[in-house]
């Protein structure tokens, strides 16, 4: 079973900005990609962006220029910097696994911004 850690999120004001990460209990490069999602309350679960394994990315058109997905392989990490943040970025933000189409999640990492 792949374990996913998150962490990074926080309070942060309208322009501020945060990076997460997301540590895997595998090796990262044997993942087929790796995705952020977030989920403001009360609305469905979005996808943010994804990594490749051959480092391929793309985002949401809301996050397009602010957000961008990255990784280390040495560390079996993923992460997503956050920058210009605005007020309806605020979610809760998952990481999520996909190896050969079995899918695996973070717990989810709360990230807010003030206005």
């Amino acid at each position: 079973q792949v374990q996913l850690v998150e962490s990074g999120g926080g309070l942060v004001q309208a322009g501020g900005s945060l990076r997460l990460s997301c540590v895997t209990s595998n090796r990262i490069t044997s993942f087929t990609s790796m995705a952020w999602y977030r989920q403001a309350a009360g609305e469905q679960r979005d996808l943010v962006a994804f990594i490749t394994g051959l480092g391929g990315t793309n985002y949401a058109d809301s996050v397009k220029g602010r957000f961008t997905i990255s990784r280390d392989n040495a560390k079996n990490t993923v992460y997503l910097q956050m920058n210009s943040l605005k007020p309806e970025d605020t979610a809760v933000y998952y990481c999520r696994s996909n190896y050969k189409a079995t899918y695996n999640w973070g717990q989810g990492t709360q990230v807010t911004v003030s206005s």
